[in-house]
């Protein structure tokens, strides 16, 4: 099959679109390809909506749960596809009688609960564009994503739980709507409870606006290069940019993905534990598992709440048997302990996933140990908010794995690893990572940007698309991707990805955690600097200070020795568990901490790191 994808795609696409997807109007041709401009399926008419619920309905699976949710306080609720399809309904009739026609844009800000799937899926079936803002970013960051997409309508909830406290996402929207002029309505959702403040001109409750609507609605077909979502990812600098997905080919990539690298079947549970204001969210909490009529598990809160075993809890009490999450949240397992697995049984489990950024080979051995008791295959999947769904990944039950290695690419996927001249380097050294072939479900441009969309990711080398990633294939032909190219330290004229050395000081027994950055060096260009968070049970000394830079030196080599080696309790995260370098970055060179701070986690980590200056 990935012969065939590369050799011959158009064939090996079309027969995949024909089977995976209802067609409302076939297509009339697979792939038209402008560098950097694709369109995919041109002529035919779908409805992702419909593609995700309603054929669903002519099948057994109508009374099959959709969606399992699981509140943060315990509540839990379970949807089936005929519940999750007449909810969807009510809501695209609502948002149709305010107006919204096909084009115009809808924001979400949301907790994890079903009604963002729900508002997700019936901005998809009125063709009306939805951007997913994560209920962790502040109104600064709502303000700025509906300005640079104009977005008619925000639709939030009163609240969210995180931690058992209140996350005040209508305060936030409040203060952003003061400086978004596009905005006419704002659609409440009541979770938490709390008296929030109404505008009665401009606010109106969930609850009130679905009340009468009818539990049937007509989808009607778009184009298949009709616009889908807007997701807005912050570069390092500059303003967020907008990376747009459209319909056909983005479904189709995702639904490929459930059946192939999740190895899906009717009886599964799975669970995605991204927020759905991620990518990972999008493809693989929502479209992708609802097209392929999987059953998801959604949980609204923290994994360490009230203790750090909620989610092998959840894996136990909803007999879990599919699990994808990152790997920060597994090295926060790890240094939490063994203990709190261990309360559970975990048997209900069969495959297990990684997602997000390189994951290092001892939080691999853990997670295929103490999680999957050595019984599940981890795909360890790489692919980007731009890629739309995955696209470097062992296959389960086929591809051997190795611990770190994302492995081989997926149908259609031609990664390149290059040198500065656009060489392939030999196997087993570094390069760029870049794809040769236009895929279904690429992003078609950055929103409102196509000059910045070709410079980002088309200008490096002619003809490729530039991941922004630094990988190298090993001598078997698998990929190991070590990071993002500007997490690639310049030390005394010797390229070191940071991740490389974060991996090798995690593999010290007493460590649980490393973020390493580069700081200014007169001598060497940049000297390695390493914050290092330490397992429960280790006290920090000055011995093992020296024990973790004579570690590191011996695991890669003399010239990756730290200069520097800080202990910290805590590292600054985002709540998607993302590690904030630029902070650390900033308090390494001794300087104030600039710049947006609003999706940190916990502000306390950056107080503590600061006093310990």
């Amino acid at each position: 099959m990935y012969a065939e994808s590369v050799n011959t795609p158009e064939k090996f696409w079309g027969r995949q679109a024909r089977e995976l997807l209802d067609w409302r109007r076939p297509f009339k041709r697979v792939l038209s390809w402008k560098l950097p401009h694709a369109k995919w399926f041109e002529g035919g008419r779908i409805n992702v909506s419909e593609n995700c619920l309603d054929r669903h309905l002519k099948t057994a699976r109508a009374n099959k749960a959709a969606i399992i949710f699981e509140g943060e306080p315990g509540d839990v609720r379970t949807l089936t596809y005929r519940q999750l399809h007449q909810e969807v309904c009510r809501m695209a009739s609502a948002l149709e009688g305010l107006g919204l026609v096909r084009g115009d844009r809808a924001a979400i800000y949301m907790p994890m609960v079903p009604e963002a799937a729900i508002a997700m899926l019936a901005c998809a079936r009125l063709g009306v564009i939805h951007t997913v803002i994560f209920g962790g970013f502040s109104s600064e960051a709502i303000k700025d994503r509906v300005n640079d997409c104009q977005a008619r309508v925000i639709i939030t909830a009163d609240g969210g739980w995180r931690r058992g406290r209140i996350v005040e996402l209508k305060v936030n929207v409040d203060k952003a709507v003061q400086a978004t002029p596009s905005v006419e309505r704002v659609i409440v959702l009541k979770r938490t409870g709390q008296e929030v403040a109404m505008d009665p001109a401009r606010d109106v409750w969930w609850h009130d606006l679905v009340a009468g609507q009818p539990a049937s609605h007509a989808p009607k077909a778009f184009d298949s290069e009709n616009p889908l979502y807007i997701l807005y990812t912050s570069g390092s600098t500059g303003k967020p940019k907008g990376v747009l997905h459209t319909s056909a080919g983005y479904l189709l990539a995702t639904v490929l993905t459930m059946k192939y690298v999740f190895d899906l079947k009717e009886s599964d549970v799975y669970f995605c534990t991204a927020d759905v204001g991620w990518v990972t969210g999008h493809s693989y909490v929502v479209y992708g598992p609802l097209a392929a009529g999987a059953t998801i598990l959604m949980y609204e809160g923290a994994p360490n709440h009230p203790e750090p075993d909620r989610f092998w809890q959840l894996v136990d009490r909803h007999s879990v048997t599919i699990l994808y999450t990152a790997p920060t949240a597994i090295r926060a397992f790890m240094r939490w302990g063994d203990a709190y697995p261990a309360r559970h049984s975990l048997a209900s489990l069969r495959l297990l996933g990684s997602v997000g950024e390189p994951i290092n080979p001892e939080a691999w051995m853990w997670y295929y140990t103490v999680i999957g008791k050595k019984r599940c295959p981890i795909v360890d999947t790489w692919w980007q908010t731009e890629t739309g769904a995955i696209m470097v990944t062992p296959i389960p039950g086929i591809t051997p794995l190795k611990p770190g290695s994302c492995a081989i690419p997926f149908f259609g996927v031609v990664p390149k690893v290059l040198d500065e001249n656009g060489k392939d380097v030999p196997r087993g050294s570094g390069g760029r990572l870049f794809l040769a072939k236009p895929w279904p479900s690429m992003l078609r441009t950055l929103w409102g940007d196509d000059e910045r969309f070709m410079k980002q990711y088309w200008s490096e080398l002619p003809g490729y698309y530039f991941a922004g990633d630094g990988a190298r294939f090993d001598k078997d032909g698998y990929l190991w991707v070590v990071g993002r190219i500007d997490d690639v330290l310049n030390v005394s004229g010797h390229r070191i990805g940071t991740a490389e050395v974060e991996s090798a000081i995690v593999s010290h027994h007493s460590v649980a955690e490393a973020a390493v950055i580069g700081r200014p060096d007169d001598l060497k260009g940049q000297a390695l600097v390493c914050f290092v968070t330490l397992k429960n049970d280790v006290e920090p000394s000055v011995a093992l200070k020296e024990e973790i830079r004579a570690h590191v030196a011996r695991e890669i080599g003399a010239l990756a020795r730290p200069d520097d080696v800080r202990f910290a309790a805590g590292l600054p995260k985002t709540r998607s568990g993302k590690i904030m370098r630029r902070i650390l970055k900033e308090i390494a060179a001794g300087g104030a901490v600039k710049g947006d701070t609003t999706t940190l986690e916990d502000f306390t980590v950056v107080a503590m790191l600061q006093a310990e200056e």
